[in-house]
């Protein structure tokens, strides 16, 4: 089988499913699916030539909505070659140039929408949702119309998505998604964490590692760890991500506020050993999220036996209370307050079982290997067994 994905960026830096698609396509090459992604990305940037990944880049592409002819060339000349495409992704141009290229061609596609339409957005930034529907009007509604199917990584993910536009037709289908374990050299990888960071040896370390977005409630967590931080005074938190300038100096004058400024680590965006070592460093996991369709570093962290104190906005969170592997709290400041707090409170034989659960639940429902499966489930499900809108 040949499989095509189609993705905007491979750009780490902005975040995205990139990451959960480098570790599925080990597992699919291990079934007999030769896959290989196509971006916009151009193909002289440092990520792409040192990626390590089976892949064409068509870009530089122009505009924020990254307007790019050479995709849909590309496609049209390319697409016979490959029984699946799956695109990753709305809003941009790889999307309605996979339905300019491919509708009333043999090769069927299918859309990973990775949580973007979620009502959140809709409600925190009506403006853009304005602009979000013209573009639904003329591209995305016919892309997720004609799609073989649109896939979700989750149940809430799906019913949520149906409330964002007033029309909206596909065919549904849950896909989930996951991520591989981490290496074995895990006190290896907790050593080479500290020593780089040295201000977390020794301390019960609070994980914050992604995209520092206001979307995540980093603000939310910083406000909360001030407010419950001299219950213990070894909790640290670990800051770990991409972060512009205003968002920095925002949640730094909110530390300091709260005279936690020093107990606070910063380590910019972690790869590799550095980002499992972060981890293995981590006693807690902490995403109080607005909107997460998923969620990869919740399963990486899970991989590593690291409960999660997460939102009911983590629209893997019924899972994760139903096998214990971690807290639910609400979106808002005293959510995220009480989740530390029960946390912090925990006897310590109870976090334990903790993260054994916390492992348990990633073996059985987040590997790649099962989404690789999974995934191969879905593309061959026959078009009557889809769950039509």
């Amino acid at each position: 089988m040949r499989l095509l994905h189609v993705i905007n960026s491979i750009n780490p830096v902005g975040g995205g499913p990139i990451e959960g698609l480098r570790q599925l396509d080990i597992y699919l090459a291990r079934r007999g699916v030769q896959a290989r992604i196509c971006c916009n990305d151009p193909p002289d940037a440092d990520y792409v030539v040192n990626s390590g990944l089976d892949l064409v880049a068509l870009g530089p592409s122009r505009l924020r909505y990254g307007f790019n002819t050479r995709i849909v060339r590309w496609l049209r000349e390319h697409s016979h070659e490959y029984d699946v495409v799956i695109v990753h992704g709305i809003w941009q141009f790889h999307s309605l140039a996979t339905w300019l290229a491919l509708r009333g061609g043999r090769t069927p596609y299918f859309v990973f929408t990775h949580g973007m339409l979620d009502p959140w957005f809709k409600e925190r930034y009506p403006l853009k949702h304005l602009k979000k529907s013209l573009y639904w009007a003329v591209g995305d509604y016919w892309v997720l119309r004609d799609a073989r199917a649109v896939l979700f990584t989750a149940e809430d993910e799906r019913l949520r998505a149906r409330e964002s536009f007033g029309l909206y037709q596909c065919r549904e289908q849950i896909a989930t998604f996951g991520t591989s374990p981490p290496p074995a050299d895990r006190t290896g990888m907790r050593a080479a964490f500290t020593t780089a960071f040295p201000a977390t040896s020794g301390r019960r370390n609070l994980l914050f590692l992604g995209r520092i977005h206001e979307k995540k409630g980093v603000d939310l967590l910083m406000h909360a760890f001030g407010s419950v931080a001299a219950l213990d005074p070894s909790l640290h938190l670990i800051m770990a991500g991409p972060c512009d300038a205003p968002m920095r100096h925002q949640l730094e004058a909110i530390a300091h506020g709260a005279g936690v400024g020093n107990r606070v680590t910063w380590t910019g965006m972690l790869q590799g050993d550095l980002k499992w070592g972060a981890f293995e460093a981590a006693e807690a996991f902490c995403l109080p999220s607005h909107q997460e369709n998923f969620g990869v570093a919740v399963a990486e962290s899970l991989a590593c036996a690291v409960p999660v104190l997460i939102s009911n906005k983590v629209n893997i969170w019924r899972e994760i209370e139903g096998d214990g592997a971690g807290m639910i709290c609400e979106d808002t400041l005293e959510g995220a307050e009480r989740v530390l707090r029960q946390w912090i409170g925990t006897p310590a034989v109870d976090r334990a079982r903790m993260r054994e659960r916390a492992l348990a639940c990633f073996e059985q429902r987040f590997q790649s290997s099962s989404f690789a499966d999974r995934l191969l489930e879905v593309v061959g499900v026959p078009e009557a067994a889809m769950q039509p809108v």
